[in-house]
């Protein structure tokens, strides 16, 4: 997530109170330092979010078939992470080149984000559901579970139509734009939320609106889904006298707290940010301060999108096991290409046979990779 009021120091000068009286306030005083320690960061969750999403990914495609729904929706959820992790790259080097790709890039790349935001958290409520039904509800569910396959693709396209219908006004809104700091000649680019005319009831609505409905569909109601299943779950849980079941109720455990504390303190300092807007004479050293905690919560925000390959699919057992048999055959194919004189039939085996020999791994293909 990003902050809609991170820059445009020249709107909003009235709204700042002046501490030393040395004119208006200089929200770009620290921005090197901080997009220095930023890159470091964003470059981490590239790669960590990259290797992570694309292993989910090829282990549906090619090791495992998504048989539950719960399958499908891990499925969607690295695909809306993988597209974040290929968009970060270029959103640090427009950031670092005054948005050099132009306000195309800028709406694309922020409206990317804005997809990923919406449809990763709502997908992270239906598993949270999904995993709902089929413990606390399970006698009443067996059986239909496994008719509803194509229910949880409709769901699925349903929440990315959703996604992309609620980013529009991201993409709208976020526009390339001169930024020039105070005292300074010195002209930058800024990507960013930006009225033509800040003035106007549209604009102060969308400036209040847009980040308001980040925080609420974005993070507070998945997180009422996931609290309410995940409760649920969990009473079910420790009343089993089983070591399985209660190693189960540590990864419940484990998915909430990451989940609470990657996105609890930006909503919060969002939100707090969000209701400030148009409070006149606020202090200049305050909002620096505000402004800093938003981008190292985000930062941790960002970070859930390397976590979740962790937490819903290698965390499995039987994901794990398919995650296994993609790094035998890496190593396979590498001794082959070292070694030409393997026979055709090791290779065979490794292109053709792998995604069959995975089956061997588990005698119940409908069970979820999240098992519990």
């Amino acid at each position: 997530m990003y902050s809609y009021l991170e820059n445009g120091t020249e709107e909003y000068d009235d709204y700042y109170g002046d501490d030393d009286d040395n004119g208006p306030c200089d929200f770009n005083s620290n921005h090197s330092m901080e997009m220095i320690i930023q890159t470091y960061i964003y470059v981490l969750i590239c790669v960590l979010g990259l290797l992570g999403n694309i292993m989910v990914i090829v282990t549906y495609a090619f090791y495992k078939k998504a048989k539950s729904m719960t399958d499908v929706y891990l499925l969607n959820v690295a695909i809306a992470d993988l597209i974040f992790v290929i968009a970060l790259p270029l959103i640090i080097y427009n950031e670092h080149n005054n948005w050099h790709m132009g306000t195309v890039a800028c709406k694309l790349l922020r409206g990317a984000y804005s997809i990923n935001l919406y449809s990763s958290m709502l997908l992270l409520a239906c598993i949270s559901g999904d995993r709902y039904v089929a413990i606390v509800q399970a006698r009443r569910s067996f059986g239909i579970r496994s008719r509803t396959l194509v229910y949880s693709r409709v769901i699925c396209l349903s929440i990315w139509f959703l996604a992309v219908i609620l980013s529009i006004p991201t993409i709208m809104f976020n526009q390339r734009y001169e930024e020039r700091s105070p005292g300074q000649e010195e002209v930058t680019f800024e990507c960013d939320f930006k009225f033509t005319d800040n003035d106007t009831s549209t604009a102060q609505l969308m400036k209040v609106l847009l980040p308001s409905m980040q925080v609420s569909v974005g993070f507070f109601f998945p997180l009422l889904v996931m609290g309410f299943c995940y409760s649920c779950i969990l009473a079910i849980l420790l009343r089993a006298q089983s070591f399985q079941r209660h190693k189960a109720v540590r990864v419940v455990l484990a998915v909430v707290f990451v989940f609470v504390a990657c996105h609890l303190p930006y909503n919060v300092v969002l939100l707090y940010h969000t209701t400030r807007l148009f409070k006149v004479g606020r202090e200049c050293a305050r909002e620096k301060m505000i402004l800093m905690t938003i981008s190292v919560t985000r930062s941790l925000a960002y970070l859930h999108c390397c976590l979740n390959p962790i937490l819903y699919a290698f965390i499995g057992v039987k994901f794990r096991n398919h995650f296994q048999k993609i790094l035998v055959d890496l190593w396979c194919h590498g001794k082959k290409d070292l070694y030409t004189s393997r026979s055709s039939k090791h290779t065979s085996e490794l292109y053709v046979s792998a995604p069959y020999k995975s089956r061997e791994v588990s005698n119940n293909e409908h069970q979820s990779s999240f098992t519990m």
